[in-house]
């Protein structure tokens, strides 16, 4: 991604939106503005329509956390072998608690 093209949406997404992270709601001003990131919903940085509908404004520290539980999420996906899926139970645990009761009503 050129340097020219984030710098054009970054300027757009600023002229847009208020200077607060869309996470942590802290606000930014003056030289602190730096701090504030544009993030791309979607995560496709090439995706940046005009009305700003796939940019939200984040501070550095919920921008990094975005992207790493965005990172986790597709390294331990269902494809992934990376993680141990769980397992589907295969038993009911109180298939026979309805018989138990009423054997149990039955002889009180």
């Amino acid at each position: 991604m050129s340097r020219k093209l984030e710098e054009g949406y970054r300027e757009k997404a600023l002229k847009m939106y208020p200077w607060v992270c869309g996470r942590c709601a802290r606000e930014f001003t003056g030289k602190r503005i730096s701090e504030l990131t544009v993030h791309h919903r979607d995560h496709n940085h090439d995706n940046n329509p005009e009305d700003g509908s796939n940019w939200e404004l984040l501070c550095l520290y919920c921008h990094d956390n975005e992207h790493s539980r965005y990172t986790d999420q597709q390294y331990f996906s269902d494809s992934s072998t990376a993680s141990p899926q769980a397992s589907v139970a295969k038993h009911k645990a109180l298939a026979g608690l309805a018989e138990l009761l009423t054997a149990r009503d039955a002889a009180d």
